[in-house]
């Protein structure tokens, strides 16, 4: 089996790599999960070779992940919330509570697609959640990116659904307000 994982580090390891990298945004932290995801692959040897090898590991790697993100936020508590994301002008501006819908809607993308797939748009992306508070930017990858249950996560990360849904509006603000900004060129 020593040989196995040795194929499973040549033909899947830069792949592992950049999923890590592409969602942690930590060049260590991504080398560390891609350990731990060929570790824990040669230690329990699971793999029935009903799915790819690249799937199996990938499935592996994402709860590797998500323990990663879990943890760090449960260790960097959230300060005052209201403080959490300064209250910058304008953000009201896009949403209507009486109305109960957006004022201003968010502008169309040509190819959402193409844009997500352009270097300038990631690095963009990137700038952006690292402009978050690192709890809110953490949350917004278990539940959007990562595409974690809200349930699951407010219970491991100890906070109300409330909590939760306030938490991902401010990151979701905060994201949009920057990517029109210096995405679409928006005033």
């Amino acid at each position: 089996m020593a040989n196995q994982e040795h194929v499973w580090l040549v033909e899947h390891g830069d792949y592992l790599y950049r999923f890590a990298l592409a969602r942690l945004r930590d060049p260590h932290q991504a080398e560390d999960v891609v350990q731990e995801t060929l570790l824990a692959a040669i230690q329990n040897q699971t793999y029935e070779g009903k799915s790819a090898p690249r799937t199996w590991l990938t499935g592996i790697l994402k709860h590797k992940i998500i323990d990663l993100i879990r943890k760090q936020v449960r260790e960097q508590p959230l300060e005052n919330p209201e403080e959490a994301l300064p209250d910058e002008p304008g953000m009201e501006e896009y949403f209507s509570i009486d109305k109960r819908h957006w004022d201003d809607k968010p502008q169309q993308w040509d190819a959402p697609e193409d844009a997500l797939e352009q270097k300038q748009f990631l690095g963009i992306m990137q700038d952006c959640m690292d402009r978050l508070p690192k709890k809110l930017a953490s949350l917004f990858m278990l539940r959007e990116v990562l595409e974690e249950d809200n349930e699951k996560i407010c219970k491991e990360l100890e906070i109300t659904a409330t909590n939760a849904w306030v938490m991902l509006y401010r990151a979701r603000m905060g994201l949009r307000k920057c990517l029109e900004l210096h995405w679409m060129g928006k005033d």
